[in-house]
């Protein structure tokens, strides 16, 4: 039993796990209502997202301890189909971009977010804190202000939609938010007691009992909607099952599939560092598309990895699978048992456990390094930050990675030099140094000129300690070999894989073979290519 329980990574602390679960489902109940508003549905499709996307997840992802349900980054792709076709195209959206995301597990497409840079993930955390961050002003507003982001990214626009509390009720949110983060601060310093129960749970309830014991007059969970339902219910979307209906859900679709798989596998990938651990990315995509689908049958909006309740997890010792398990299913307890008590719950103790989240997220050191990292990488922190907080996180990743990209490429296309010499048989030599690739093959062909060898007739280049990257390299080569001959020169390639020797078109021919010298390596090309070549 204990073996199984190991290998499935159910838990390893029972305790520590389901209190700190419990304590996540007190802070996905607001957080869930907040996004329904954003996307324009019924805050229990966002509650019924929270419970399917993080029981689901949590079973059969790829990485336990990490927290999913319904977010910001896809509520805000999903308000402008709810507003022009309504809420079933929604669901159909839902349960495509899961079997996309399931798709992308399958042929292990998760993979590639290795290829995302350490300063786009830099970006992409400071970005997620000042994300939270904004979105806990909208706690000290009225009744009406949380409605009003009409599909713009509510992080700023939260900021500048008025609305917001004055006097005493302003006063008393503050100092409640404060008290709760002082509590959250000093709870783990406590003798025995601290280690009892979580700390953002303790303030959680020391909060909502000072409020309760001594009927202090601000919001509460309940301001912002009721969170009584019922069970969840199997639901087929009501949409024509037509090709122009897929046309219109498809675009969606992808947009949802990919800004979930994007913030799950950045997520994962933030936990894997904190906990020095490994999650399974496939896994993960295949578990984020099966928590998709379900949502899309049963009524709910879906979702992806969240950070913020991923922190509060960590952060509370929630390491096992256990702990996601049990905030989901604690969520939909207070949906059906408990919803009258969770309304009760000051909005100033989320607020104030979200901004400890906050100062925990950001990664501070980021800042002091600016001035030690290379420039470019400086630029690239900044404007992935800039783009998560003004749009969204999948495309400020998107951003980041082609200008990490194009900064690598730039710098490579000039790491690219010869050295002369002279061989036994008085040719003379190039030895070739760097990569070759669309890049770099400007500074090529001004290297390799028949002018520059006016008095040469034998001419050898060898790619010993050369790289050819793509057909832009193979082409180069080409035009070089022609150049040569029509110069009337020999040229002699030396050391070039036997890929590039299949994929060499006019200098073939030019090519010496060496069988145990040859470097092994496939050229970066389309495969109908290389079965055009070898026929």
């Amino acid at each position: 039993m204990i073996s199984l329980i190991k290998r499935f990574e159910l838990t390893t602390d029972p305790k520590t796990d389901m209190l700190s679960g419990f304590t996540v489902a007190l802070a996905l109940v607001p957080e869930a209502i907040a996004f329904a508003f954003v996307a324009g549905v019924d805050p229990l499709v966002g509650l019924y997202a929270a419970f399917f996307v993080g029981l689901i997840t949590s079973v059969f992802g790829g990485r336990s301890g990490m927290i999913s349900g319904a977010t910001g980054a896809t509520a805000v792709a999903m308000v402008g189909l709810v507003t022009i076709y309504g809420v079933e195209y929604l669901f159909a959206a839902v349960a495509l971009a899961g079997l996309l995301q399931i798709l992308a597990g399958v042929f292990h497409m998760g993979k590639f977010i290795r290829l995302v840079p350490h300063p786009v993930m830099l970006g992409f955390v400071n970005g997620l804190a000042i994300v939270i961050f904004l979105g806990q002003f909208k706690s000290p507003k009225g009744e009406t202000a949380h409605t009003s982001s009409e599909g713009s990214h509510s992080a700023i626009d939260v900021l500048f939609n008025g609305g917001w509390m004055d006097g005493t009720p302003m006063y008393l949110m503050v100092a409640l938010t404060l008290l709760t983060m002082a509590l959250i601060w000093i709870w783990p310093k406590l003798p025995k007691i601290g280690k009892l129960i979580p700390a953002p749970l303790a303030s959680i309830l020391i909060v909502s009992a000072l409020v309760i014991g001594f009927d202090l007059d601000t919001r509460t969970v309940g301001d912002l909607a009721s969170v009584e339902g019922g069970l969840p219910q199997f639901h087929i979307p009501m949409v024509p099952f037509t090709l122009e209906t897929l046309w219109i859900v498809l675009p969606i679709a992808f947009t949802l599939a990919a800004i979930g798989l994007i913030e799950s596998l950045l997520t994962l990938t933030l936990i894997d560092e904190i906990t020095e651990t490994r999650g399974r990315t496939s896994k993960e995509c295949v578990g984020q598309g099966m928590a998709n689908m379900t949502c899309g049958f049963f009524g709910a909006m879906g979702g992806c990895a969240m950070i913020g309740q991923s922190m509060i997890n960590i952060k509370s010792g929630g390491r096992g699978r256990l702990s996601g398990i049990t905030a989901a299913i604690a969520l939909l307890c207070f949906i059906l048992f408990a919803s009258k008590w969770i309304e009760m719950i000051p909005l100033a103790a989320l607020t104030g456990l979200m901004m400890m989240v906050v100062i925990g997220t950001f990664a501070w050191a980021s800042m002091r390094i600016m001035h030690k990292i290379p420039k470019e990488d400086a630029f690239v922190i900044l404007l992935v930050t800039g783009v998560t907080v003004a749009h969204d996180l999948a495309l400020a990743v998107i951003i980041g990675v082609i200008v990490s990209a194009l900064v690598f490429a730039w710098k490579s296309a000039h790491n690219i030099w010869v050295v002369e010499g002279r061989s036994d048989k008085n040719s003379k030599v190039y030895m070739l140094y760097g990569p070759l690739f669309f890049g770099s093959i400007a500074k090529f062909r001004d290297i390799f000129n028949p002018k520059n060898d006016e008095d040469e007739s034998d001419i050898v280049i060898d790619f010993r300690h050369a790289r050819v990257w793509d057909h832009s390299a193979l082409d180069a080569i080409d035009a070089m070999a022609t150049k040569y001959e029509e110069a009337g020169k020999r040229l002699h390639l030396v050391h070039l894989s036997p890929d590039c020797q299949l994929l060499l078109k006019k200098a073939r021919d030019m090519v010496e073979i060496n069988m145990i010298e040859d470097p092994h390596y496939r050229v970066v090309v389309d495969y109908a290519e290389t079965v055009e070549a070898k026929a």
